[in-house]
């Protein structure tokens, strides 16, 4: 059997809510989702679909909106949104069983419909408006579909085919794919395929998946690696990939990020505090679920672009997950790469080469008393935070003018919860 997939996306998904949640209604509504106490250059989260009709980009920065355009400016409310895509999860799972379904992100999802069309006696079509009549009723959210024989085609289908469709609903095979996608540029709006592979790609003259599918593997191979695959794959509208690969999926590795955009610039010994704060969260997290880690990175992103991002990864020759050396192989990797005379507005860590802590590595010159009772005072904290909020407790430099912890816990996602 021909397998069918949907691809469900929530319009303008956080200017929809906000429509719904005044009774308005978000294609004949002006509305954006800013912070506008940040000021004019802060990026909207979400314009409504009323806003996109004017010809204004998703994501503008507030001063991009033209004067004459009046408009509603809704503060985030992150927590909101996520109780709303909740409730749309709960819709799906009254017409598809939960090992179907594959969450994308906050406002997508992939629903593997082929078990459901025999069983409903509908069209991939008719189960589609179905789904997202139900959506738009219970919530007001409306939902734009892309629907395909594989979750490829159905992601296609929907960025690509729906939007140029009055019901907002697109559908993809192999053949269609070819004869309507296959000559689509820019190349960027694949799905996947980014400026980076873009630009790799022009220096083969391939501007279209047509362009991709017609030249030598090899040369793939060479440019991109083991991804050439996917690309091989993909410009021919082939994806094996089934939503319960998805699920049965156990990644090899690990990694953990942690990334801040600045509430305003911050000079370099001030982003330095913040640092510390950043590692100190990230390694709570190691503790929490029992991993340590082998790699560290950072990026640290300068006041309005004027000199390119710096920072660097460095691999550290031990498992470990304790903060006292963390935090100062971070010191030492910020002290190296950053610029000291230029105001900070992105800070950025990661830990890769994450595993269990079984494998914590030892040696004859550490303290191992000193990091049992760090170890020890970490699953503390988490047990208080856990029980009583992340603010409940605090070190003395997140009480410092310039940190930022206090602040972040009470935001979801970097923006209001409430």
């Amino acid at each position: 059997m021909e397998r069918m997939y949907l691809c469900v996306d929530l319009k303008t998904f956080y200017a929809s809510v906000e429509c719904a949640e005044r009774g308005l209604n978000p294609f004949h509504t002006n509305l954006a989702v800013a912070d506008i106490s940040r000021g004019p250059g802060t990026i909207c989260l979400a314009i409504s679909p009323a806003m996109k009709a004017l010809g204004i980009k998703n994501r503008c920065r507030l001063f991009e909106i033209p004067k004459n355009v009046s408009f509603i400016a809704a503060k985030p409310r992150m927590r909101l949104y996520m109780e709303y895509s909740k409730r749309i999860y709960q819709i799906y799972l009254k017409y598809i069983a939960k090992e179907d379904i594959f969450v994308y992100s906050i406002d997508e999802c992939f629903l593997d419909i082929t078990a459901y069309l025999p069983l409903y006696g509908q069209t991939p079509q008719e189960l589609a408006r179905r789904i997202v009549d139900d959506i738009y009723t219970a919530t007001g959210v409306p939902a734009a579909v892309g629907i395909g024989t594989n979750l490829f085609l159905a992601k296609v289908a929907l960025d690509i085919t729906a939007k140029h469709r009055p019901d907002n609903m697109g559908f993809l095979n192999e053949e269609l794919f070819k004869k309507t996608i296959w000559f689509h540029t820019p190349i960027t709006d694949i799905w996947n395929i980014g400026r980076g592979y873009a630009k790799r790609l022009a220096k083969y003259n391939a501007f279209s998946l047509y362009a991709v599918a017609h030249l030598e593997e090899r040369l793939l191979y060479e440019e991109f690696g083991v991804n050439a695959e996917y690309l091989i794959d993909h410009a021919r509208g082939i994806e094996p990939c089934t939503i319960e690969d998805i699920h049965n999926y156990k990644p090899k590795n690990k990694s953990l990020s942690n990334h801040q955009v600045l509430f305003e610039d911050y000079s370099y010994d001030d982003a330095l505090l913040v640092l510390k704060e950043m590692v100190e969260i990230n390694v709570l997290n190691l503790v929490a679920k029992g991993l340590v880690t082998s790699r560290i990175s950072l990026s640290v992103g300068y006041s309005k672009r004027c000199i390119p991002a710096t920072g660097g990864g460095r691999k550290l020759y031990e498992l470990t997950n304790s903060y006292k050396k963390l935090n100062e192989y971070f010191l030492d990797l910020y002290r190296q790469t950053t610029n000291p005379s230029v105001m900070i507005r992105k800070i950025g860590i990661g830990f890769g080469g994450v595993v269990d802590d079984r494998y914590k590595t030892y040696d004859l010159f550490m303290d191992e008393a000193f990091e049992e009772k760090e170890l020890n005072l970490q699953r503390a904290l988490l047990q208080i935070k856990d029980k009583y909020g992340k603010n409940s407790v605090f070190k003395g430099m997140n009480l410092e003018p310039q940190a930022t912890m206090r602040k972040r816990n009470k935001l979801i996602g970097g923006h209001n919860a409430e």
